[in-house]
């Protein structure tokens, strides 16, 4: 029997029926769910290191449980002394259990594990539900053995779902476990208020005093 997903688990018996309440779909296939997870780490720096893709390819397989495909630049570029067919990185595209897997580890485990870490920003949907995130480092997943890295790489995660607008994917997102981060307007909005409000309360100075 197979072992089903502890996110897409969830994802069946209370993540969809609480999105087609919310957003009133007529038909479960209506609701918005997670269609697949693209990887990406950029080397640029392989045009001078051949073997830093090779550790590059290696850290992704570790973190994704999948042999990533190294992509290859398309054209020359003479200032960069790159050449058409040069590997410029690689990347990983997830479906299905490993998809869940991998977006339930990357909420709970990863993303907490980030220095100063305040949630991801809101604002990153493409206008068609799919969300995109950057990860400075690639020791916050726990499969990557610090003692045999050569060096700390980024890389761009892109979640792609099924959802029509940047509303429900947002939406969908939240109800998954994504720490979003409290908008930085309302943020500001709130700090003007407490100030006013101390201000309101300070006892009046001696000018104000001697007008009346």
């Amino acid at each position: 029997m197979a072992i089903t997903s502890r996110l897409k688990d969830r994802y069946e018996r209370e993540i969809a029926p609480a999105l087609q309440k919310e957003f009133g779909f007529q038909n479960k296939m209506q609701v918005p769910g997670p269609a697949k997870i693209v990887i990406n780490i950029g080397m640029g720096e392989a045009i001078q290191n051949a073997k830093a893709m090779d550790n590059a390819v290696r850290d992704l397989a570790d973190i994704t449980g999948q042999r990533p495909v190294v992509t290859k630049a398309k054209r020359s570029v003479a200032a960069f002394k790159l050449r058409e067919g040069m590997p410029i990185g690689c990347m990983v595209t997830l479906r299905g259990q490993r998809m869940y897997d991998f977006l339930d580890k990357l909420v709970n485990v990863a993303l907490p594990r980030l220095r100063d870490f305040q949630g991801v920003t809101p604002d990153a949907f493409d206008g068609r539900g799919n969300y995109t995130l950057g990860i400075r480092e690639q020791l916050v997943f726990p499969e990557v053995d610090y003692d045999k890295i050569d060096k700390v790489r980024g890389m761009e995660i892109t979640i792609v779902t099924t959802a029509r607008t940047d509303e429900e994917g947002r939406r969908l997102l939240t109800l998954i476990g994504m720490p979003f981060r409290q908008h930085a307007a309302a943020a500001t909005g709130t700090a003007r208020g407490t100030a006013r409000g101390a201000a309101r309360g300070r006892p009046r100075d001696a000018a104000t005093v001697r007008r009346k």
